[in-house]
């Protein structure tokens, strides 16, 4: 997927900050004066991967020119518990504001990164690549994605547009081609998007078969255990790369990718990702 922009990182600080501010921040702006200056330093308070501290660091600066801020890690760094991710130093009122917005975005993806982590430490070894999935926070998913990135998984499709992925319910709607409704799909894709990748999902052995004779760049191998799988790549003997999905958590990993798949795709890293504990300490 690339890097984000700065762009793209700015409007969506200033989406959340407009969010959160509305037409101004009550508490600081009635108890805190326009001259008072503080220090403070974002820090983790779990083990954790960075990623997201450009939203943070745009957060802050968008409330004040003046804000100074140094950086103590980068996005991708795997940290312990009291390790510092950024230190801020500058106008009270705009550390203060800027606070709850800076934290979500950094907690949020951090949390991706971190998961993702872990599932690619699980497989560590293996052949097997950790994919993400479409199943993200609607307007957040470039930034998830990003994430995922950074805890060392690979994107799947962006969207619906960067690769054809004929799935179950496609071919159910292909009623009337029965039985080659998977070699007519794989066939009007390649005719209609010729530039693009085209995966099939294959529930059967059978239609496993019926992918990789179509000529399908990938195979989805949905909710098989190791067993299957296994079968299905000898059946497959190379002619299509391999993806699992379904049934796929840290107890189960492991022997899903010792089956010789070349990706497994995990809607958890995005969808189930919890906000890792980071917080704002104020320096006296």
């Amino acid at each position: 997927m690339g890097s984000l922009s700065d762009e793209e990182i700015k409007h969506a600080v200033k989406q959340a900050l407009a969010e959160d501010v509305g037409t101004g921040d009550v508490t600081t702006l009635s108890t805190v004066p326009e001259t008072a200056k503080l220090k403070a330093v974002m820090k983790a308070r779990e083990p954790l991967v960075v990623a997201g501290l450009a939203f943070a660091e745009t957060a802050f600066r968008e409330l004040s020119a003046d804000v100074k801020l140094q950086t103590g890690s980068k996005d991708g760094k795997a940290l312990k518990a009291g390790q510092d991710l950024l230190h801020i130093e500058g106008p009270a009122r705009a550390v203060l504001t800027a606070e709850r917005v800076a934290l979500n975005f950094v907690q949020r993806l951090s949390g991706v990164a971190t998961i993702t982590a872990r599932y690619v430490e699980a497989i560590k070894g293996t052949r097997a690549r950790i994919l993400d999935t479409r199943k993200t926070t609607p307007g957040w998913r470039r930034f998830e994605k990003y994430a995922v990135a950074c805890g060392g998984g690979q994107n799947h499709r962006i969207g619906l547009y960067d690769m054809v992925l004929i799935k179950d319910n496609h071919l159910a709607a292909l009623r009337d081609e029965l039985p080659n409704a998977i070699e007519v799909a794989v066939k009007r894709a390649r005719e209609k998007y010729p530039e693009l990748k085209v995966e099939v999902e294959a529930d059967t052995l059978e239609q496993v078969e019926q992918a990789a004779s179509a000529g399908a760049d990938f195979i989805l191998l949905d909710n098989m255990n190791p067993d299957q799988l296994r079968a299905a790549i000898q059946l497959i003997k190379g002619r299509s790369q391999t993806e699992a999905s379904g049934g796929v958590n840290l107890s189960t990993i492991r022997g899903i990718a010792e089956s010789g798949v070349d990706f497994i795709s995990v809607g958890a890293l995005t969808h189930s990702a919890r906000a890792v504990d980071i917080g704002l300490d104020f320096e006296e």
